[in-house]
């Protein structure tokens, strides 16, 4: 076999980085099973997700440190899933996906994670504050427009090139978004956690194009 192609198409049984350039996820995970030997020993299975989640060995060490090595006591709890596009295989930028928030912890985690061979980077673990439905509804779900907000407002989010202009964005619909909150705590959370890793990764980012208003395109006429 010689064609190249089949070697770099994602596989289609697993969420990949991809998955993610919209902004980040919250699942609760429903189990886990490992397979030790194998190159990806590490299957999760999300609710809501048909395809599992296998971790990379760093995102491996975080669930350990945060929840320890019985892997049977992750079942109910939740994380947040997000693609950090300067994660490397290769020596190239290929993107990867990261945890960026947990349930069950108390506090801020900092952890030293390996970024490239030798050299270490600081990666932060925040505390998941509120359940995540062990069923979301569908990403498009036309019965619920508050989730159809939240995607909207979370793809608006992902688009920003500088922290200015995310941060006139997230003034722009700090009301609409505290009215998100009273009705659904769940969404309001996936907010917040796109708002805090867009800010992350501006601040590690090249200086982006020029501020553009974002909210073109965007509509806030949906009952929640």
């Amino acid at each position: 076999m010689n064609d190249m192609s089949q070697v770099i198409v994602p596989k289609s049984d697993q969420i990949n980085a991809e998955d993610f350039l919209a902004g980040p996820r919250s699942y609760t995970i429903e189990g886990v099973a490992i397979s030790p030997g194998t190159e990806q020993p590490v299957n999760i299975k999300l609710f809501g997700e048909p395809r599992v989640w296998r971790p990379c060995k760093s995102m491996s060490r975080v669930l350990v440190a945060a929840w320890g090595p019985d892997a049977k006591v992750y079942s109910g709890r939740s994380l947040t899933l997000y693609r950090d596009p300067k994660v490397k295989w290769g020596g190239m930028e290929v993107g990867g996906i990261r945890i960026s928030h947990m349930s069950h912890i108390e506090r801020d985690m900092l952890l030293q994670l390996t970024a490239t061979k030798g050299k270490r980077a600081p990666h932060v673990i925040k505390p998941l504050l509120a359940e995540v439905a062990q069923m979301p509804k569908a990403k498009n779900d036309a019965s619920d427009p508050a989730r159809k907000w939240a995607d909207a407002y979370i793809a608006k989010v992902g688009e920003a090139q500088t922290i200015e202009a995310l941060n006139a964005f997230a003034n722009e619909k700090a009301a609409r978004l505290a009215e998100l909150e009273a009705k659904r705590g769940d969404l309001h959370v996936e907010c917040l956690h796109a708002l805090d890793n867009r800010r992350a990764a501006l601040s590690f980012e090249p200086e982006g194009k020029p501020d553009t208003y974002m909210g073109e395109g965007f509509t806030d006429d949906a009952e929640f």
